[in-house]
């Protein structure tokens, strides 16, 4: 089947690697992911098959067992998954978030305790922010780690953990004073802290409880979690980078990795809604002719084709921009927010192609229906990324009068 959504000026490698993952999901995935979702079971075997194929160290430098790719070769194996089963795609992501900022801000002797483990997918990584009472603002965030000889003690509730149950190490984001003096900014006295624990519900370390799965509308398989902090204590070697009041920008600097990997999400999602929706509507016949023949559904693939080609286009421009070095977000703002509204619209569009059939639990469109919006919401919604482009563009255009 001829396919959307082509990327220029990849290397021979980059190719390779692309063709390796496209050939899994399409033989390991996609065959099983209606199945496994409707039972909300973690895919273990495609996971192992992940590791398997090196994907938890792919931007993971060399000398630490990863194969040191670019961002933009991870976007597109994203990109791939997210076609095959958007739940797979939200594992292996808040892995490489916290992979990045161990990478980009961690200690050396952080990277040189977690990166090759993590490498080799034998430490398995999530992040954490949000809270019960709030989402995206991070600035109001009431979990505390507070300096108690050479250790830190933790308190706080956070929500809305991914991987937090399969998880062993977690970068949690916490207000801690110390060094900080009262009327010091919100975002300056923060701090991330690596929390190692088991994989597993319950008590997972004295401190520290994975109450269980959230029971959500979609994006199943993938355990969403809280994670409850009580007395929690943490060596002061565990501070990401060795020094508090960093930890915002240390996550928003993870958060750009993400929402680059939102939108990838996004555009492998409507990628696979079009590819369900042209193959129906050649296969269904009304008024003696198959439905793509009528001008209303040709109309409807044409506009679902153009979104699904111009958010590929945003979210590989975005890539490219991080991967030189620059700040991006502006971009990863615009590519998130057009990837995820045109994969609502583009999933929708093949929902309605498939009439009454996109409303049965048979048919795998009926999956992409309920997964398309959480990426409305995930890495900041479609508001907090306008409110992040407005900014930047007023910077970027500043009035010299």
């Amino acid at each position: 089947m001829a396919r959307l959504a082509q990327t220029a000026g990849l290397t021979d490698i980059q190719q390779e690697i692309l063709a390796t993952v496209r050939d899994f999901v399409d033989k390991e995935i996609l065959p099983v992911a209606t199945e496994l979702e409707h039972r909300d079971e973690y895919p273990t075997q495609i996971v192992e098959g992940l590791k398997e194929l090196g994907l938890f160290g792919l931007m993971i430098p060399e000398e630490y067992g990863g194969l040191g790719e670019s961002l933009l070769t991870y976007a597109l194996c994203v990109e791939e998954i997210a076609r095959g089963w958007m739940s797979v795609s939200g594992i292996i992501n808040t892995h490489f978030i916290v992979a990045y900022m161990l990478k980009q801000h961690g200690t050396q002797e952080q990277k040189d305790t977690f990166l090759p483990r993590m490498a080799a997918g034998e430490v398995r990584g999530a992040f954490s922010m949000s809270e019960p009472g709030l989402g995206s603002d991070v600035s109001a965030i009431t979990s505390k780690g507070v300096k108690d000889g050479d250790e830190y003690v933790l308190n706080g509730q956070k929500m809305w953990l991914t991987n937090g149950g399969t998880s062993t190490l977690v970068a949690v984001l916490c207000r801690s004073d110390e060094g900080h003096p009262e009327g010091t900014a919100p975002h300056k006295s923060m701090t991330t802290f690596l929390v190692e624990k088991e994989s597993g519900f319950g008590e997972v370390r004295p401190g520290l409880t994975i109450p269980g799965k959230i029971d959500k509308m979609g994006y199943k398989g993938v355990d969403t979690t809280e994670l409850i902090m009580d007395g929690l204590r943490i060596p002061a070697n565990r501070v990401l980078g060795g020094v508090t009041g960093r930890g915002f920008y240390q996550m928003m600097d993870g958060v750009e990795v993400g929402r680059v990997n939102v939108a990838a999400r996004g555009c492998g999602v409507a990628q696979r809604a079009f590819e369900l929706g042209v193959s129906y509507a050649q296969q269904r016949h009304t008024f003696g002719k198959p439905i793509a023949q009528h001008q209303a559904i040709q109309f409807k693939l044409a506009e679902m084709a153009t979104k699904v080609e111009a958010a590929h286009a945003m979210m590989v421009n975005a890539a490219r921009k991080k991967d030189s070095g620059e700040r991006n977000d502006l971009e990863a703002g615009m590519a998130k927010y057009l990837a995820s509204e045109y994969c609502k619209e583009v999933v929708e569009d093949a929902f309605r192609i498939h009439g009454g059939y996109g409303f049965s639990k048979e048919y795998e469109i009926e999956r992409l229906y309920r997964e398309a919006p959480m990426l409305l919401i995930g890495e900041g919604t479609a508001e907090i990324q306008k409110m992040i482009i407005g900014r930047r563009l007023l910077e970027e255009y500043r009035f010299q009068g």
